[in-house]
């Protein structure tokens, strides 16, 4: 089931299956791009949607941790759910370089790992890749654009 979620920054658009779990979201875009076989849009008052709608609502009316309960499911291989998981462990309003994400992840060597897996992230803001900086400290990148990664940490630094 596919449906598209107003925020601040843009529409938030989330794959959900039947069991309530987030598959793919996107920032800025509508359901035509993630639209597969077999899925359907459907309202965010749908009953499998509701939790990640309420938990949206929540996050942006300033319950920062609002998004840690929806789970979340998606593909790749053991480092990238380590460093997934440790992303979900960063507090909000607080930021992680990537060297500190791949120590969090278990291989502090793994560097560009822990890049790859910001850049492979499917569920963004449920797991916070917005939350890794660069070592000097800027932003870095982010699929959906500077703006929107700048926006959700002043989002997150003005409620903690």
């Amino acid at each position: 089931m596919i449906t598209t979620l107003d925020t601040p920054v843009g529409p938030l658009t989330v794959t959900v299956g039947p069991d309530g779990v987030v598959r793919r979201a996107l920032f800025g875009a509508g359901p035509g791009a993630v639209l597969g076989a077999g899925e359907e849009v459907v309202p965010a008052s749908h009953p499998a949607v509701v939790p990640v709608a309420d938990a949206v609502a929540r996050y942006w009316a300033g319950d920062l941790t609002a998004l840690d309960g929806v789970p979340v499911a998606q593909p790749g291989g053991p480092f990238r759910q380590a460093a997934w998981a440790a992303m979900r462990s960063i507090p909000p309003g607080s930021t992680v370089s990537y060297r500190e994400l791949a120590a969090m992840a278990g291989n502090p060597m793994a560097v560009r790992a822990a890049g790859s897996a910001c850049a492979r992230n499917l569920v963004a803001p449920f797991v916070p890749c917005h939350r890794v900086v660069r070592a000097d400290g800027s932003l870095g990148g982010y699929a959906y654009g500077l703006d929107v990664k700048r926006a959700l940490l002043a989002h997150e630094q003005r409620w903690s």
